[in-house]
């Protein structure tokens, strides 16, 4: 009789190679999808773009379509007002900062010459600086040149790919009845209902966080410039929108708009005006944090804080503040896919174990 045949390895280490593999082959797939989504950005960024829109705008369309309006005339118009707002909004940033912009770098400098006095070490004045600074445009000034040509490029490629978002959230909000059926016709028929099941539930994710995102955001904008219009500090509402953009990057752009307002505020009325214009910013962050958070984004995918500043980080490191932007929703649509399969495979199991019960009984 022959002896059975013994594996060379014990089964826990199988087991943990098998896993090993599984997951070299999913970072090599991810790594592949994102070094293609970067290489084909200038339409990607724009699809996902248009997506962000289309889950935030997706309410007002259905509400005018509700009204009996045509859709396309609803998805015209709701464009239009996004544009107005987005529009009305960098406008107010801008020119804020623009009226403000002498008095921060007049108070930056002051600081600067503070600092350069108390702990000034050699090379570190501000003429050193100056002197070294001039040196530094006479060496490379043609790699400035051409960083500026880069730039012009880079601008119009921002504004191209922006303008094209803007007409697929048009084309997505008018044929947005008909996403169910093309994402069943890209899977055989079978899959067709999981497929379905899950670019839901992603979207409805995504949906959440932007929805609620935007809630707090403006809730956020509001209660910082009644706060700096109490203290009388210049560009107050233009500081409010800046918190308003800056809240769709966590923590990172509440804490760039934040600090922009308490340079402001330092900038025109002084230290004591600062000190409370950064008491307003960290009370109403809190608020954020505690009240606003865990209330408006209760229904939504949740995610734990880590989670995001990893997204963020991973984000800006494979395309900048754009990919920071884009690293948190698309984040909480992974989330979202992965509720959805647990749902899914976590019922099949029980009925699948019965059924099996069932059978041995017979």
């Amino acid at each position: 009789m022959q002896a059975p045949v013994r594996p060379l390895l014990p089964e826990v280490v199988r087991r943990f190679a098998a896993w090993c593999a599984v997951a070299l082959l999913l970072a090599g797939v991810v790594y592949v999808g994102i070094r293609l989504c970067v290489e084909f950005r200038t339409a990607v960024v724009p699809v996902l773009l248009a997506l962000l829109g289309t889950a935030l705008l997706g309410p007002l369309h259905r509400w005018l379509v509700e009204r009996r309006m045509n859709r396309s005339l609803a998805a015209g118009l709701t464009c239009v007002a996004v544009v107005c707002v987005v529009g009305g909004a960098v406008y107010i940033v801008v020119a804020a900062l623009i009226d403000t912009g002498d008095q921060i770098v007049a108070s930056l400098k002051n600081a600067a010459q503070d600092i350069a006095a108390h702990f000034g070490a050699a090379g570190t004045s501000l003429d050193d600086l100056a002197s070294n600074a001039k040196e530094l445009l006479t060496k490379f000034g043609g790699t400035a040149a051409s960083g500026v040509i880069s730039g012009v490029s880079v601008v119009g490629e921002t504004l191209a790919m922006a303008v094209l978002a803007l007409f697929l959230v048009f084309f997505f909000l008018r044929d947005s009845y008909r996403a169910s059926g093309a994402v069943r016709s890209l899977f055989p028929r079978s899959a067709g209902d999981l497929a379905e099941a899950i670019a839901r539930r992603a979207f409805e994710a995504v949906e959440g966080f932007m929805r609620g995102t935007t809630l707090i955001a403006l809730i956020d904008a509001v209660c910082i410039t009644v706060g700096l219009l109490v203290l009388d500090v210049p560009g107050a509402v233009g500081l409010g929108a800046l918190v308003f953009v800056g809240a769709y990057i966590p923590y990172l752009g509440a804490f760039i708009s934040g600090a922009v307002a308490v340079l402001v505020a330092l900038a025109d009325r002084g230290f004591v005006i600062a000190l409370w214009a950064l008491g307003v910013v960290l009370a109403v962050q809190v608020l954020e944090g505690h009240v606003l958070q865990p209330v408006i984004q209760s229904r939504t995918v949740q995610m734990h804080p880590a989670v995001v500043m990893v997204a963020i980080t991973a984000g800006a490191s494979v395309a900048g503040v754009l990919g920071m932007l884009l690293a948190v929703p698309l984040t909480a649509a992974v989330f979202g896919v992965v509720h959805e399969l647990r749902l899914r495979y976590s019922s099949e199991a029980p009925e699948e174990a019965a059924g099996s019960a069932g059978s041995v009984g017979s």
